[in-house]
């Protein structure tokens, strides 16, 4: 489980604090068992500075509170401050929790036929990227009927296996399987199951999804419903 520990103290000199971070950084590469780190200087009171520091467990972090370059820029920092640091010790049980539940939902609930999802969450102009397709499909409209085209050659779903969300950023890696139920690209109905691999990342501003980037192995479905050969 994500450890994070959130370091308060109060200071005169926040700068020299930021310069020991940028030593520590340098003097445990590779040995440091840190996977982010932030410091914040508190817009109402200059004098409040916040270190976030974020590990991969709790156990690692005390690996990395070993460390003799960790102990020595401890008490460097200390000596910075006006009275002792406090520590709030953390197990991140979220993390983008709500980006990733809405970007499974814009995947998962169309294939249904609950096209709700799209005007929920996607902006008014959003922009669908996909080599795949003729230019790209700007706003939700433009995405239900892209979708409504699937629907009608392909009854499908989409199987996520992983999700990994940045900042405004949420990655989705899923297999996608349907039935070929009616034409599609010239093609008759061969109630054929296909399946095939894809990614997709969708970027979000003030809570709606500005933007879609897609990657599937397109030459894997048209193998699999015979429009090329394998």
């Amino acid at each position: 489980m994500t450890f994070v520990q959130i370091v308060e103290c109060r200071t005169e000199q926040p700068d020299e604090l930021n310069r020991l971070m940028d030593t520590w950084i340098e003097q445990t590469q590779g040995r440091r068992t840190a996977t982010h780190s932030m410091v914040g200087k508190d817009r109402d009171d200059a004098e409040h500075v916040v270190e976030i520091i974020e590990f991969p467990s709790y156990e690692a972090a005390m690996r990395n509170s070993g460390l003799p370059e960790t102990d020595r820029i401890f008490r460097e920092m200390v000596a910075l401050c006006q009275e002792p640091p406090t520590f709030t010790n953390l197990d991140l049980v979220r993390d983008d929790q709500f980006h990733k539940e809405a970007a499974r939902r814009l995947l998962m609930d169309p294939p249904t036929g609950d096209m709700s999802v799209l005007d929920e969450l996607l902006a008014p102009d959003y922009c669908d990227h996909d080599p795949t397709m003729d230019g790209e499909t700007v706003g939700p409209a433009a995405v239900k009927r892209m979708i409504e085209g699937y629907r009608t050659a392909f009854d499908f779903t989409f199987d996520i296996q992983s999700q990994i969300a940045d900042g405004d950023q949420v990655a989705s890696r899923w297999m996608w399987r349907g039935t070929h139920i009616g034409e599609y690209m010239g093609m008759a109905p061969t109630n054929k199951t296909i399946e095939c691999a894809g990614m997709t990342i969708f970027r979000f501003e003030d809570g709606m999804v500005k933007e879609g980037w897609w990657s599937w192995d397109a030459v894997a479905m048209m193998r699999q419903m015979g429009m090329m050969p394998s």
